[in-house]
């Protein structure tokens, strides 16, 4: 049960005075840097600035107590954005509060069923792929803010909003274009000065003081969105059947995305710390997380890659500083928060636009694309296409059939059933890279090498032995069969029909441990004779000598 138990309960065995100073001055610090982009992420979530932050506070502080990672910081991310906007805008704020509810539960279910290393099955190519359509879809949504445009209609989808902005360039506001350059040119320059003090609040304070100090015409948050410095307090939605089947797709969306990007980042952490996490322990927490989340007033929420890193340099090396960045914005949300109503929505945008930059990783993208087989290429370009166009639910769904169709294709393509070439076969002996010692096979007796997985895909390849007359005995090799499915073991079973039919004794040779399982269980075994299975092709060969006499 130790894979159960928190990391924090492990690591308070050998706590110190010295380590509990760096994990405070960490997670200060990183409350710091969660601020600002709490409060943007949950505008581009369609949400209020409030809840980016209960996210944060709740969120943060359940999983951080009872994480499986010793320095994951958790709360609102980009790659939930353009999900929770849809379910907010379809279903209201109780619809997002349960699918996250839904989402939170999976993940709890996930951690107790032992799934946690199950989650790296997802292909990389469908996470580069919707993780550049998430950034595609963050950058298109702020364009309105960063140039002060003013829409005529509320779009939701990606495209709606693009084509709005296109038929509103006439409301094109320069003062909101230069606040938002200059924040930008900010958040890109800043860190070559200094890492001390996070870009994303410098920005921040300097869009701030160009609005109020110069009296510019550009919307702040506050000219948008009622502002609440109140503590988050329990909702429960009303929630009917209907409801959660047809939020049922979306929740196991959050929950596949919560999932896949905590342990990305415990993975990424583990590296830089060198500890290891437990990934069923973490799948448990970012599901309580994200119940308690959605339940005071939050949005869906996982661990942080960038937050996690700057943990680490900062100093944290335990849950402590996740728990102390939860608290820290708690008290920035009750004394400061009235004064987010001034933040320009340029500089918002501006913050997110660098968040769609960063999370793109459009280089590794590339990378990709110039090295990899052109199905993998077509995977990836499908996902982000249907992420864009469609949204991410449609994008995972269409993206995970077609890597089956393709992983079941090249597993198909690697198993073979092939024949043993004899001598007088116009066969060269001396040519033949991949010559065997040659073996003296009885007069009517033919031998097939099966190579590869033989399943539902591969299953037809059995089709190809031959039963003609003059065969008295057919030996199958299967040393190269790691494992088989029913479909396959039913054609083996067309095939001892059709030799019993001909008076043909078939032999099995090196049958693997999994194959052995399925065929004994399925009584294969005695239906073909517990004598004729041998452990090597040289008894199979005098078995079928013995026969032919």
């Amino acid at each position: 049960m130790k894979q159960f138990t928190p990391k924090l309960f492990d690591v308070m065995k050998s706590y110190t005075k010295e380590q509990m100073i760096k994990d405070i001055v960490s997670g200060i610090i990183v409350a710091i840097i969660a601020l600002p982009l709490s409060i943007a992420l949950a505008l581009a979530s369609g949400v209020g600035p409030e809840q980016g932050i209960y996210t944060a506070i709740v969120a943060g502080f359940v999983i951080a107590f009872l994480g499986g990672s010793r320095v994951q910081i958790a709360g609102p991310t980009a790659a939930f954005a353009t999900i929770v906007a849809g379910i907010v805008a379809k279903n209201g704020m109780d619809g997002l509060i349960v699918a996250t509810i839904m989402a939170g539960v999976i993940l709890i279910v996930m951690g107790y069923l032992k799934l946690g290393n199950l989650i790296r099955f997802i292909p990389y190519t469908i996470t580069t792929g919707f993780t550049i359509g998430i950034a595609v879809t963050i950058f298109i949504g702020q364009i309105k803010d960063f140039l002060g445009l003013t829409f005529k209609n509320s779009p939701i989808e990606t495209f709606e909003k693009l084509e709005e902005c296109i038929n509103c360039i006439d409301t094109f506001n320069w003062e909101a274009l230069v606040v938002g350059m200059v924040c930008m040119l900010i958040l890109i320059f800043w860190p070559k000065f200094t890492e001390k003090i996070p870009p994303s609040l410098v920005a921040v304070i300097v869009g701030i003081i160009m609005v109020k100090g110069f009296k510019m015409n550009v919307k702040t948050i506050g000219d948008l969105y009622t502002i609440s410095n109140a503590l988050p307090g329990l909702h429960i939605p009303s929630v009917d059947m209907a409801t959660c089947k047809a939020l049922l797709p979306d929740a196991f969306t959050i929950a596949i995305l919560a999932g896949i990007e905590s342990l990305l980042s415990c993975v990424v952490a583990d590296g830089m710390i060198g500890s290891r996490h437990k990934p069923n322990m973490e799948l448990i927490a970012q599901g309580a997380g994200n119940v308690f989340s959605a339940l005071f007033g939050g949005i869906p929420a996982t661990g942080a890659i960038a937050r996690t890193a700057a943990n680490i340099k900062s100093g944290g090396r335990t849950p402590i500083a996740g728990m102390v960045h939860s608290v820290t914005l708690l008290i920035i949300l009750v004394v400061l928060m009235p004064f987010a109503a001034w933040i320009p929505m340029p500089a918002i945008a501006a913050i997110l636009f660098m968040v769609a930059y960063n999370m793109s990783g459009w280089r590794e993208c590339v990378h990709l694309v110039k090295t990899s087989p052109k199905s993998d290429v077509a995977v990836l370009i499908l996902t982000f296409v249907l992420t864009v166009v469609f949204d991410l639910v449609v994008a995972i769904e269409w993206g995970l059939v077609l890597a089956m169709i393709l992983f079941l294709k090249r597993m198909s393509d690697v198993a073979e059933v092939k024949s043993w070439q004899y001598v007088g076969e116009e066969y060269d002996e001396e040519n033949d890279p991949d010559k065997i010692s040659l073996r003296k096979v009885p007069k009517h007796t033919l031998v097939y090498e099966i190579t590869g997985p033989m399943f539902f895909a591969a299953a037809d390849k059995f089709m190809q032995v031959s039963t003609a007359p003059e065969i008295k005995v057919i030996i199958l090799r299967m040393r190269s069969v790691p494992a088989m499915d029913i479909t396959a073991l039913h054609s083996l079973e067309k095939i001892l029909e059709n030799c019993k039919k001909k008076d043909i004794t078939l032999i099995m040779s090196h049958v693997n441990e999994q194959p052995m399982k399925m065929m004994i269980k399925a009584g294969f075994d005695t239906k073909v004779g517990e004598e004729y299975f041998v452990a090597h092709i040289d008894e199979a060969i005098a078995l079928a000598e013995s026969l032919d006499r």
